[in-house]
């Protein structure tokens, strides 16, 4: 996405505009419009990129969690469990499937709270998994596991063995959490020199499961080569 001033981003109580895209509550599905173009490296040329997201709840969950002592950083796993549709008009794909929708806010930058983290999800038979782990910049470490049953309810579990995952191509490291600590990646749908999103199969609770896997390295997000790169992936305007 573009990254735009402070003056083109506009919210309201069930709506949030940035630029020409915006993202609304209808009461039963969030809905985002995406009026942007492409960013592919090497390419002068950037398509343009128009379509609408509706990511529709299975399962709420309204409560939200602090990742330090102080909740100056705070993630709420809105929905573990949504069902999504994709119907993009440029470029002409659409798809439905399964979804997930959360969001981090706080009181500072991430890069200021936190060295790193990896988090991942998967849905079970009854629910989701999440895992959440990472270092804070002062140091000190967290790390937690919520099972969400099939209504959206979160019980903290017994935290998983950890896994290791293979480092990406620019040598971000990965890790999640499985039993006995094995897991596989199956695809890796994002690999920038700070940020990795893949997909994994693994064991958890005693269930077959697929999910997706982050990993987030602020370090390298705040190194001055990283900084003068990032325009050239995220416009500015």
């Amino acid at each position: 996405m573009t990254e735009r001033g402070r003056g083109a981003a506009v919210q309201t109580a069930d709506q949030l505009s940035i630029g020409p895209s915006n993202l609304r509550w209808t009461g039963e599905a969030l809905e985002i419009d995406i009026v942007e173009r492409d960013t592919r490296l090497f390419n002068p040329i950037h398509r343009r990129v128009r379509g609408t997201v509706r990511v529709i709840p299975k399962a709420v969950n309204t409560v939200a969690f602090g990742l330090d002592p102080a909740a100056r950083h705070r993630w709420h796993c809105l929905a573990p469990r949504a069902h999504v549709e994709v119907d993009m008009h440029q470029p002409d794909v659409s798809w439905k499937g399964d979804g997930y929708l959360d969001s981090n806010f706080g009181e500072e930058s991430l890069e200021a709270g936190f060295r790193m983290w990896h988090w991942s999800r998967a849905h079970t038979r009854d629910g989701s998994v999440v895992n959440y782990e990472g270092l804070r910049r002062d140091g000190s470490s967290f790390a937690s596991a919520l099972r969400f049953d099939r209504h959206g309810s979160p019980e903290p579990a017994e935290l998983p063995d950890v896994a290791r995952l293979p480092n990406t191509l620019w040598q971000v490291q990965r890790r999640t959490r499985a039993d006995e600590g094995q897991a596989r990646v199956l695809d890796t749908w994002e690999d920038s020199p700070f940020y990795a999103r893949s997909s994994f199969i693994a064991q958890l609770y005693g269930e077959r499961v697929v999910g997706v896997q982050e990993s987030l390295d602020l370090d390298r997000f705040t190194s001055p080569v990283v900084q003068f790169m990032l325009p050239f992936r995220m416009p500015r305007v």
